[in-house]
C-alpha cells in the first residue's frame, strides 16, 4: 500500500524514520513531503494514488477526499477532526483514526501556565522589570483555595483536575457524562450555569460540536463572578469572542487567556481581543511540545500499522 504524509510532523528525521520504517520493512511505499500547503489542488496532485493519508491539522476537503480513487484510510495526527470532512469519508467507507491522548499533559500543563499566568500578572511584570519599575499594582493572588469550574472532564479535563487538586484547588465540573473517577478526586458536578456562578477560574475542555458551538455566550459569561478567569484550551469557537470582548472591556470578568479562536492564527489585524489588556492570547500551542509531537507521530503510525492488521485502534470513522 502507498502512504503519503501530506504535512511535517514537526519531528525529527531519525524519529520519522523510526516510526514510520515498519511500512517499508514490509513491502509498502511511503513518501513524506517536508512542506505544508492548503490549496486542494496540490493535495490532490501529491495523494493521487495514495490508500493511506497522514496529516496533522491540515484540511481535508470533501473535494480532496472525493479525488483520491484509491483511498481507503486517514490517519489524523491530531486529536480534533473538525478540519476533516467526515460525512465524505463515511461516503466513500474510509476508515478514519486520530491521535486522542498525545497532548493531554500538554494542554493541562499551559491551561495551569495561563492560569498563574494571570493570577500573578507574570506578562505585566516582566514588561514593568525591563522599564525598571516595581511591582507596584502588581499583587497577584494565590492559586491555591481557588474554586477551579473545569467544563468537560474528558481526558484533559481529568488531568486539569488532578493538577488542580495538587495545587489545592476546590474542584468543581460540568459535563454531559460525569466520570466517577472525577467524583472519586474530589470534584463536584454541576449544572453549567452553577460552574459559571461559583468558579474563580473557569477553564474549557470540550470538543467542537453542534451542542457546544458558542456555549459560552453573553448570557453565560454573565453569570460569572466579576473577580473570574476564563481560560480556553479546547477549541476557539465554544466561546462568542464579540461577547467576550465586551465582557472583558465592562469588567464583566477579570481576564481571560485563550489558545484558540474561531480560525487558526495568524488572526487578522484588529482583532477583537487585540486591544484588551486583560487578555493574554497564544497562537495555538497548547498540544505543540517536543515530547507531544513525538507521541503523536507514534501513535498515528501505530494506527496505520494495526488498521493493516486488521485491529484498528483510535477509530473514528
Amino acid at each position: 500500500m502507498k502512504t503519503v504524509l501530506l504535512e511535517p510532523l514537526v519531528i525529527a528525521p531519525d524519529v520519522l524514520e523510526r516510526v514510520s520504517g515498519f511500512l517499508q520493512d514490509n513491502g509498502h511505499s511511503f513518501t513524506a513531503y517536508d512542506t505544508r500547503v492548503e490549496d486542494d489542488d496540490t493535495l490532490i496532485e501529491r495523494s493521487r494514488d495514495a490508500e493511506i493519508l497522514m496529516v496533522g491539522n491540515l484540511p481535508l476537503s470533501a473535494n480532496v477526499i472525493k479525488a483520491v480513487p484509491n483511498l481507503k484510510m486517514i490517519s489524523v495526527a491530531f486529536t480534533g477532526l473538525d478540519h476533516i470532512d467526515l460525512d465524505a469519508c463515511r461516503e466513500r467507507g474510509i476508515t478514519v483514526c486520530n491521535c486522542a491522548g498525545y497532548s493531554t499533559d500538554s494542554v493541562a500543563e499551559l491551561a495551569f501556565g495561563f492560569m498563574i499566568s494571570l493570577l500573578r500578572f507574570v506578562v505585566q511584570c516582566d514588561h514593568v522589570t525591563r522599564e525598571c519599575k516595581t511591582r507596584a499594582g502588581f499583587i497577584g493572588k494565590d492559586l491555591r483555595g481557588k474554586t477551579l469550574g473545569i467544563v468537560g472532564t474528558g481526558a484533559i479535563g481529568m488531568r486539569v483536575a488532578e493538577i488542580g487538586k495538587a495545587f489545592g484547588c476546590h474542584l468543581i465540573a460540568y459535563s454531559r457524562t460525569p466520570k466517577p473517577e472525577a467524583e472519586a478526586l474530589g470534584v463536584r458536578y454541576l449544572e453549567l450555569d452553577d460552574v459559571l456562578a461559583q468558579s474563580d477560574i473557569v477553564t474549557l475542555h470540550l470538543p467542537l460540536t453542534d451542542a457546544t458551538r458558542g456555549i459560552i455566550s453573553r448570557e453565560k459569561l454573565a453569570r460569572m463572578k466579576p473577580s473570574a478567569l476564563l481560560i480556553n484550551t479546547s477549541r476557539g469557537p465554544v466561546v462568542d469572542i464579540p461577547a467576550l470582548a465586551e465582557a472583558l472591556d465592562k469588567k464583566q470578568i477579570a481576564a481571560a487567556a485563550l489558545d484558540v479562536f474561531e480560525t487558526e492564527p495568524p488572526l487578522p489585524e484588529g482583532y477583537a481581543l487585540f486591544d484588551k489588556e486583560n487578555a493574554l492570547l497564544a497562537p495555538h500551542v497548547a498540544f505543540a511540545t517536543e515530547e507531544a509531537f513525538v507521541r503523536r507521530a507514534e501513535i498515528a503510525f501505530a494506527n496505520i500499522e494495526r488498521w493493516l492488521e486488521g485491529t484498528p485502534q483510535n477509530k473514528i470513522v
